[in-house]
């Protein structure tokens, strides 16, 4: 298939380990960083206590985008589809899962330490593997050793062997021991679907690039089952369709690449793989990944569990195993790219606005109500009709300091509309909505806003 045209709490992230050892200017990372601080859209977790590391917190604006994400992304996967259905599988799990995964045998790093100034690093993100990137000293690297990312803990009472649980460091395996369960109660057939969003840990050597490698994630995935004879035919089609999402939703051509896997690259049970790739500040990096698994997963629970995994096709009086299609994507680093490709500066009137240009689907806020007095003959009103949009949109309401100022607040957490109530409006029952990325101005009917906006964010 063809490819598809420093702030101090920032620096408790780690370095940059871009995927392709490049680094680019980081004013634009900087300047993102502190909006969301600045905005409320991220926290370092755990500030009070002088943070921990790798962790971080969504504020009241950054909550809403990040569930304006997954829900755009459900909204594709699953709404507007017939032949996807949706989970939520448990995040603690037994051994069994991972030793039939191979998890417990294989999902590690390469791992090294620096004897000179004691860091840790991933051998294989290291530009130079003879030189530590922290002191610049060479051949102070320890032999490599293969580091487990999976977080272990105990179930029960008793911390002995038979109490050993995981935290599971990706969604997928639920959506494998499940595909019976699902067969049954939803007498779903292939090719179909399973779509889970939820959380994910990984013990990770080198997190950072802020919420981009974190060793808490949410991850958005579904796993797509087919007959084998058709399972290349899926994977241009998930590959295309995925790609799309990102364009479809605000991030322009430019900043988006398909790129395939090269045979060295690829799993041992993929028969290909592509990445969609975001260009960060750091580099061209991995926003979700399309993979053709083959029937590996349910062959491997179905010999570990003793359970029969496979489709009863009664036309045709065979059995087989289907082939999954499986795109993964990372809900907090798509969010992450959602940020950098919309924000934009621009000089208006001979000031710096800054200004987040994001999809209404994925903006925290779709209108704020802003009155352009705080008198009681202005804010009262405003506020009612501030109650009554948000029956239908993520409103925002806000009355202290200048309307410029106001407008300015909305700009930098990417609004797409605000609503001026003035005296004319006790006057001509009609109010002033200003579009964000123009700044254009209309006067709508009170009675009338509601199917404005609704037509405009349609």
């Amino acid at each position: 298939m063809s490819s598809p045209s420093q702030v101090a709490w920032w620096a408790m992230s780690g370095s940059s380990d871009a995927a392709n050892g490049t680094s680019s200017s980081p004013e634009l990372f900087d300047k993102i960083v502190n909006l969301t601080k600045r905005r409320g859209f991220v926290y370092p977790s755990a500030e009070i206590y002088g943070g921990f590391r790798s962790t971080y917190d969504y504020g009241p604006v950054g909550v809403l985008l990040l569930r304006n994400v997954k829900d755009a992304w459900w909204r594709s996967m699953v709404q507007l589809r017939g032949d996807v259905f949706g989970l939520d599988a448990s995040i603690l799990s037994p051994p069994q899962i991972w030793e039939a995964s191979g998890h417990l045998a294989n999902f590690t790093d390469p791992l090294v330490d620096c004897t000179s100034c004691k860091t840790r690093h991933r051998l294989d993100k290291l530009e130079d593997p003879d030189q530590c990137p922290n002191c610049k000293e060479r051949g102070t690297f320890t032999e490599p050793r293969a580091f487990n990312l999976m977080f272990k803990t105990h179930a029960g009472p008793v911390e002995d062997s038979g109490a050993v649980a995981y935290l599971r460091p990706e969604t997928a395996q639920g959506m494998f021991i499940n595909f019976k369960n699902v067969i049954d109660t939803t007498r779903a057939k292939p090719p179909f679907g399973i779509a889970q969003v939820g959380k994910s840990f990984r013990n990770e050597i080198t997190p950072g690039n802020f919420v981009f490698r974190t060793r808490e994630f949410e991850q958005m995935e579904m796993e797509y089952f087919v007959h084998p004879s058709e399972a290349n035919q899926w994977y241009e089609y998930w590959c295309a369709e995925r790609f799309q999402w990102y364009l479809d939703h605000g991030i322009p051509a430019e900043k988006l690449r398909l790129r395939p896997h090269d045979e060295d690259e690829l799993s041992h049970y993929s028969s290909g793989t592509s990445d969609v790739e975001f260009m960060f500040p750091w580099g061209w990096d991995e926003l979700e990944g399309i993979a053709n698994r083959g029937n590996y997963d349910l062959t491997q629970h179905a010999n570990h569990s003793g359970e029969r995994l496979e489709w009863y096709d009664q036309a045709a009086n065979e059995r087989w195993t289907p082939h999954v299609i499986e795109p993964a994507a990372g809900a907090t680093r798509t969010a992450m790219a959602f940020l950098m490709a919309a924000y934009d500066e621009e000089e208006v009137r001979g000031e710096k606005r800054v200004v987040l240009r994001l999809h209404h689907r994925i903006a925290p806020y779709k209108v704020a109500v802003l009155p352009l007095s705080k008198k009681p003959e202005l804010s009262e009103p405003a506020q009612a009709l501030a109650q009554r949009l948000r029956g239908r949109f993520m409103t925002d309401y806000d009355e202290t300091q200048a309307i410029g100022r106001r407008y300015r607040r909305q700009d930098e957490i990417g609004t797409p509309y605000c609503i001026t109530f003035d005296f004319e409006s006790l006057e001509d029952n009609a109010v002033t909505i200003r579009e964000r990325d123009s700044m254009d101005q209309v006067r709508v009917a009170i009675d009338e806003v509601e199917s404005y906006l609704s037509e405009k964010m349609s």
